[in-house]
């Protein structure tokens, strides 16, 4: 299978603030490992034993659910113990595994950032695919340039699910994606930006970007 290249994060933090600025607090995040990319359709066609029609784009229509099994498909490719056990559509994660996993929301906001104390780690249309480029899908990986952290993609191309709930504090069981898409307004594509999708949903313009504990 397709080497997953990961990025190696350290330890830090940073300030994150929601997508209205209205409020922020610090977030202090432990070293992690995160993906370099987006998990593109080659991958997960070779992980499930499926045609790739464009293989180098994030790979899309994947629910949360299917995100998660696919982190432990990959760890057990890897001879790596997965992170996940389920119960129904009940997830449990193990701390102690060193497996595949979602990124936390921290995780997420603290790598794309990388550093950039703004809602963008560059310019916009340098770094990200939105709707002001007039594509009606998602593009191929690494076109656009990288984060500090030579990351890409995290901003626009697709939203990328994380481990969190969308609204902690709520009954609801949707889980949130960040970073903006391919038909969102250069304006929503920031380092705050978060929508929130059911388990089970699955979506054009959401992909997923796998991480690790260290």
């Amino acid at each position: 299978m397709s080497d997953v290249e990961m990025a190696s994060i350290p330890a830090g933090r940073v300030l994150r603030g929601d997508l209205r600025g209205a409020e922020r607090r610090e977030i202090v995040v432990d070293a992690f490992e995160i993906g370099v990319y987006p998990i593109t359709e080659e991958q997960l066609a070779e992980l499930l034993g499926i045609p790739s029609r464009h293989p180098r784009r994030p790979a899309t229509q994947i629910s949360w659910l299917r995100a998660i099994r696919l982190c432990n498909a990959l760890s057990e490719w890897e001879g790596l113990d997965p992170v996940y056990s389920f119960d129904g559509e009940v997830v449990e994660g193990d701390a102690e595994a060193d497996g595949f996993r979602l990124p936390t929301e921290d995780e997420w906001e603290y790598a794309c950032r990388a550093g950039s104390v703004s809602s963008a780690y560059g310019p916009v249309r340098e770094v990200a695919w939105t709707a002001a480029d007039g594509v009606g899908h998602p593009s191929d990986v690494g076109a656009r340039l990288p984060n500090l952290h030579g990351m890409f993609d995290t901003l626009g191309n697709v939203w990328e699910w994380c481990m969190d709930p969308f609204d902690a504090d709520g009954d609801s069981d949707a889980r949130v994606f960040r970073g903006g898409g391919w038909s969102d307004a250069p304006a929503l594509v920031r380092a705050t930006a978060r929508r929130g999708g059911r388990p089970r949903d699955a979506f054009d313009d959401v992909g997923v970007r796998v991480a690790r504990t260290r």
